[in-house]
């Protein structure tokens, strides 16, 4: 829904594409359940728009709610773990108030759709973001986003996580432990390709088990991916592979692992498979 649709068409479209959308979801979880998938990324686009009006505004809300509750209640009959990663552009951390002002909100209607579906406020259901920056000044950054955790309520504070870079001077494993989960509780994913950028001087196993303490008593979430530079010499080192080879039984054993390839469902089928 682009911003000339939402001006034309606002609160009624947005409506009516919300009940979609949830719709289309318990559609989505239905299959997840029959194919055995048990982690499933939700779009950050479910409700659009919901920066500009609360969920109890819309006109189909009863309706919509009425097919969220299905949702939530499938995805704890199952046992199903879903999560958001919202964009790029939400930046807890940023040195803009407006931008961080934006995040907290985007934060916290993620938080709202995972109280509509009825699910518990737990990182089992996570609202992972990145710290994404150091603005010259890591330990004001890491500041910075501390006071916007602080700032969330504790719906939202429950289910935020933070996940390491895939940039050399960007946030490592260790150090969002560290400067984030030791001192707000939130916990830290474990990506295990983004470890190639900033282990620090960890092995891959070292860095998952820093991150892994973070969870307490909550099973860890970690993501999985191969380098498309493996058989693209010319691909950029960031990007993931369509497929991945092979899963450390160590991560597999420890954590709910999510799979980020452009194949999709397809690299998990080829990978149970193997």
């Amino acid at each position: 829904m682009r911003r000339s649709t939402w001006e034309s068409d606002g609160l009624p479209y947005a409506s009516e594409l919300t009940r979609q959308n949830f719709a289309d979801l318990l559609t989505m979880l239905r299959w997840n359940r029959d194919h055995d998938v048990r982690f499933y990324r939700c779009t950050s686009t479910l409700v659009p728009w919901n920066s500009q009006f609360d969920l109890v505004d819309l006109p189909d809300y009863d309706e919509i709610e009425r097919i969220a509750r299905r949702c939530g209640d499938l995805i704890e009959n199952e046992g199903i773990r879903l999560t958001f990663h919202p964009d790029y552009w939400c930046k807890l951390a940023s040195d803009s108030p407006d931008t961080v002002e934006r995040s907290v909100r985007a934060i916290e209607y993620h938080a709202d759709w995972l109280d509509l579906m009825g699910l518990d406020r737990s990182p089992r259901y996570a609202i992972n973001v990145h710290i994404g920056a150091t603005y010259g000044d890591k330990e004001a950054t890491a500041e910075r986003f501390r006071d916007a955790v602080r700032s969330l309520s504790p719906g939202a504070r429950r289910r935020l996580t933070v996940e390491n870079d895939d940039k050399r001077g960007l946030w490592s494993v260790r150090e969002l432990a560290s400067a984030v989960s030791d001192a707000t509780g939130v916990p830290t994913v474990f990506d295990y390709h983004h470890h190639c950028f900033t282990d620090r001087g960890q092995t891959f196993r070292e860095g998952f088990e820093t991150a892994a303490e973070t969870w307490g008593d909550v099973r860890p979430i970690a993501h999985y991916s191969e380098p498309k530079r493996l058989r693209d010499p010319e691909a950029r080192p960031q990007t993931h592979a369509r497929f991945v080879s092979d899963l450390p039984d160590w991560l597999r054993d420890r954590a709910d692992v999510m799979i980020e390839a452009g194949g999709k469902e397809r690299a998990l089928e080829r990978l149970r498979s193997a």
